[in-house]
Parts: structure tokens; C-alpha cells; sequence
């Protein structure tokens, strides 16, 4: 997830270093209103974001300042969240709330003592206000320690309304609809498809998709887990079906060396950018940051978007991401840091964020007119509607030496697959043997 955090943010900001103080400015003082239980009280919240992200998570700290007078502090961790807490704590300057951006790192947090379970209050919100799915993501060994209080949508396809209109064609419903949307628009002048295959973790996401879809929710999470091992049937046959659109030239831009030299922005650029090069591009919400941001769509308009669509008669996938507020046994303020988690459970809380835009909360009481268009709104809907059939982002659930390391594991095996798709089975066999070295250390 690492790299792609920092693409959440609209590839603008640099992260802070690993000695980063506190980012933001001063402690917020205290505002007028709410019951100020915690007046001169102080909580440090760590994570990942910066840049525009930053800036709307710090209204949401200005509104529980509003709300009970403790003043807050963030800091910003850059992409290695685990090394960068770990530090702190050994150096006796633990964060009171980290956000923590993968299921692998609350739960390594968990099974390292770093953590203190929520409390009744937060689990009781989570339990109504939640799909059960997020208390399990937030679990470990039966204690809730993680709350979700923002999500990402990973499947979605974005296009130019431009480019589907001029090739005749609908935003599809099936797989191979889409791949014969795709032909239209190549037929029509325009290559179908900007992949990504410089950031492995974008290749990931395809095949994700696509699994969920095709082996259902069973399967996904049995391999999420590696209690079923990559070289299965269903993995070989997942990487056949994404081997057929790799494997045409047509449809991609650039074919696949061209893909492999495309990092994420550079796809959205490919369609949303001053010289289009391609009609249309997979990837979560978050696109839709980086078309408005960088190159000034309008999104509903110039930009929009179809959910993944359904494989082989399977169910339309719905993957997610998200980061979890989590409180540390090491903080100076339980107290205020338990309150400020109850406070993120809220429909009150998350309702802050998703006015100022760039949000997607998986809080099925948050009103969807609060967010600030309809592209988000439908993007929202579509992850409360998916309810337990939701399923966080495989390569998020596993050992970073497999899913989530540039340049090894399954970032590279899949730009391998990418660049010479000819062999699935072969593939799956060199996912399995990283995998196994992975989670066995």
C-alpha cells in the first residue's frame, strides 16, 4: 500500500522525514461549543497522509477540539508507518493515535503489545453503524483495536465520456463487455485501456478484482490468508483472464512496454490529461482526485467512472482499502485518545472529511448528501450497499516481502506476467514460492 498512499494525497506533497514533529502547525487550541470534558488535555495522532489529505483530516481534529476542548497534534509518518511508530516507541515518544493504512501492520501493531482495545463505547458504534466485515478487517484474536474511518473504493474503471461516445459504446456490465467496449474504442482510434505497470501494486488491484469476481469471497479470503496456495486453479485461471487483455496490444497503451514505463498518475494522465492516449483506466476512487486536482476535470462530466465489472457470471467485485484508528498502549492520553476514537465512530465525524471532498467513509450512517457531488456519493453508496461482501485488498492483508515491497514479491512476479503473459501456470508457481518464503518468515 505504501507507494499508493502517497497517491492518495495527489502525488503533490513529499512525506516528512522519519524525524518528523508534529505537522500542522501549533496545538489547536480550543474552539467555543461542545462540553470541553477534556479541556487542557493534548493527544498526538500519527499517519500516513499529507498534502491536501492532511489538510481535511485536520478538520476533523479542529472539530473534536470543537466538540470537547482537548487540543490535538499531527504527525506525519511518510509511507513506513510500522518503522517509523516503532521508533517512536523505543525513543519513549509514542503517538497517542496512529492510522494505520494495512490489516498486515494493525495486526502486527496487535501481536507486538502496541495496542489497547477500544472501548465499549467505539465497539458498540462500530457494531451499529458498521458492516460487520470492518470489525472483523479491525480485529485481532477476537478484540477490536482498529476503527475505519476512511475507505477507498478499488473498483472502479474511470473513462473519458469522450472516448466511449466516439466508439459507440456503454460503460459495460460484464468483463468481456469490457474488453469489447475496449476494441470499439481502439477501432475507433483511441488504445482502450492506460495500465499502470510501473507500480506493481496497480497489477495487484487488476488481479484482485478479477479473483473476487471469478472465486468469489471464500476463495479470496482462503489465498488472502495463504491457507490456499497460488498455484489452486482459480488463480491460474484469474491470471488467464488477465493475461488476455496484457496479452493484446491494442488495448493497452503502448502496448505492454509502454505500460510498464506508466506509474499511476502517468495512467490517469493517459486519459484524463491535455493529449489523451487512452479512453479509459483502472483504479480505486482516488482517480477522481487526480483528474480534478492535476488536470482539471470535472468529475460526473469529463471524468466518470463504471464499478469492475462482473467475471464470468461471477458477482461485480467490490475491494477496499482503508485506514484504521488505532490507540497506543504507550500514549500519554488513553483517556482523550479513547474519546477522540469514539468520536471518529460517528456519523458526525466522518460527515467533516467527506464535505470537504477526497473521502470515502464505510460508516452506513453517514448521510450521502454529505458528500460534496454525486460521483462520491455513488462511489459511497456502492461500498455501504456491498455491505459483508466487501474485502479489503489482498496484497494489504499480506506480508509485505510478498504484497507489498517494490520490486519483489507479487508487485514484480505480476509486471514479469505483464511484460510476458504467455504462461499463467507458471506464474502462479512463482507467486506460491514467494508467498510460502513470505509467510512463513
Amino acid at each position: 500500500m505504501s507507494p499508493r498512499r502517497t497517491m492518495l494525497a495527489g502525488c503533490t506533497a513529499l512525506a516528512l522525514a522519519l524525524g518528523a514533529t508534529a505537522c500542522g502547525g501549533d496545538p489547536v487550541a480550543p474552539a467555543g461549543g461542545g462540553d470541553k470534558s477534556l479541556n487542557g488535555q493534548t493527544i498526538t495522532v500519527a499517519g500516513v497522509w499529507s498534502g491536501a489529505e492532511q489538510k481535511n483530516f485536520q478538520k476533523v481534529l479542529d472539530a473534536f477540539t470543537e466538540k470537547t476542548g482537548a487540543k490535538t497534534q499531527f504527525v506525519s509518518t511518510g509511507d513506513n508507518v510500522s518503522t517509523v511508530v516503532g521508533s517512536k516507541i523505543e525513543g519513549g515518544n509514542a503517538p497517542d493515535v496512529v492510522m494505520v493504512p494495512q490489516v498486515g501492520v494493525l495486526q502486527q501493531f496487535a501481536k507486538s503489545g502496541w495496542l489497547t482495545p477500544l472501548s465499549k463505547t467505539t465497539e458498540k458504534s462500530v457494531d451499529g453503524n458498521f458492516a460487520p466485515v470492518w470489525k472483523n478487517y479491525g480485529s485481532v484474536d477476537g478484540s477490536l483495536y482498529g476503527l475505519y474511518f476512511k475507505a477507498a473504493h478499488k473498483s472502479t474503471v474511470w473513462y473519458s465520456p469522450d472516448a466511449l461516445d466516439q466508439a459507440g459504446v456503454k460503460p459495460p456490465a460484464t468483463y468481456a463487455d469490457m474488453l469489447k467496449a475496449g476494441q470499439a474504442v481502439s477501432d475507433s482510434g483511441l488504445p482502450a485501456f492506460a495500465v499502470a505497470g510501473e507500480d506493481g501494486w496497480t497489477l495487484t488491484d487488476w488481479f484482485e478484482n478479477i479473483y473476487l469476481s471469478q472465486a468469489g469471497p471464500e476463495k479470496y479470503d482462503q489465498l488472502a490468508a495463504h491457507k490456499l496456495r497460488w498455484t489452486d486453479p482459480s488463480v491460474v485461471n484469474a491470471l488467464t483472464t488477465l493475461g488476455k487483455l496484457f496479452s493484446d496490444k491494442e488495448l493497452i497503451a503502448g502496448g505492454q512496454k509502454g505500460a510498464l514505463a506508466t506509474d499511476f498518475p502517468g495512467s490517469v494522465e493517459k486519459v484524463f490529461g491535455p493529449e489523451p492516449e487512452a479512453g479509459m483506466v483502472y483504479e480505486g476512487d482516488f482517480v477522481a482526485g487526480v483528474a480534478k486536482d492535476q488536470f482539471g476535470k470535472k468529475i460526473g462530466e469529463d471524468a466518470a467512472f463504471f464499478p469492475f465489472p462482473a467475471v464470468d457470471g461471477g458477482k461485480a467485485p467490490v475491494v477496499s482499502g482503508g485506514d484504521a484508528a488505532v490507540v497506543l498502549k504507550d500514549g500519554k492520553n488513553q483517556k482523550a485518545a479513547m474519546a477522540f476514537l469514539e468520536y471518529l465512530a460517528t456519523p458526525e465525524a466522518a460527515a467533516v472529511w467527506a464535505e470537504a471532498g477526497g473521502f470515502l467513509s464505510p460508516n452506513k450512517k453517514l448521510d450521502l448528501a454529505s458528500y460534496g457531488d454525486d460521483t462520491a456519493r455513488e462511489t459511497a453508496k456502492s461500498l455501504i450497499d456491498a455491505g459483508d461482501s466487501v474485502r479489503f485488498d489482498m496484497s494489504d492483508q499480506a506480508p509485505a516481502a510478498f504484497g507489498g515491497t517494490k520490486g519483489a514479491g507479487e508487485w514484480k512476479l505480476l509486471q514479469d506476467f505483464l511484460r510476458d503473459p504467455s504462461d499463467p501456470k507458471a506464474t502462479a508457481a512463482r507467486l506460491e514460492d514467494a508467498a510460502a518464503k513470505a509467510y512463513k518468515g
